[in-house]
């Protein structure tokens, strides 16, 4: 069990660096984000820059999905699981709760385009972990 929750936040962790930065870069090159992807500013109480705080979480998040799999992918199927639930936890925590604890508004003030940018990455970071995880659990 232990080396899968591990297989998971390696997985997790890879699949922001992959697809949900790779993902950002393209909003970013459209001129559609506030911050660069791969953001290398320091965040935090530990300064670590952006895109690894990111990723860290990215990890936690993938601890997260692959706990709940074995009960959503019987019911849903595993790339469903993976590309929806993902992109859906991950984004209501981030525009429900993250943004508020930093001071920015409470849903991201309901706008359309941020909350289809935050579903669209996350996503994006769904289908890296569920392309990841698997052979990850496997080596590990």
């Amino acid at each position: 069990m232990m080396s899968g929750l591990i297989a998971a936040f390696i997985a997790g962790f890879l699949a922001v660096l992959v697809f949900h930065q790779g993902v950002w870069a393209m909003f970013a090159a459209a001129g559609k984000t506030p911050a660069p992807a791969w953001d290398m500013t320091p965040s935090g109480p530990l300064n670590v820059p952006q895109v690894i705080s990111a990723s860290f979480w990215g990890g936690v998040w993938g601890v997260v999905l692959a706990l709940l799999l074995p009960a959503l992918s019987s019911r849903f199927g595993y790339w469903p699981t993976c590309i929806v639930i993902g992109s859906l936890l991950t984004s209501l925590v981030a525009l429900l709760v993250v943004f508020p604890a930093k001071g920015r508004a409470f849903a991201a003030g309901w706008n359309p385009a941020i909350w289809i940018f935050a579903l669209l990455v996350n996503a994006a970071w769904g289908f890296g972990f569920g392309l990841f995880y698997p052979p990850l659990s496997r080596l590990i």
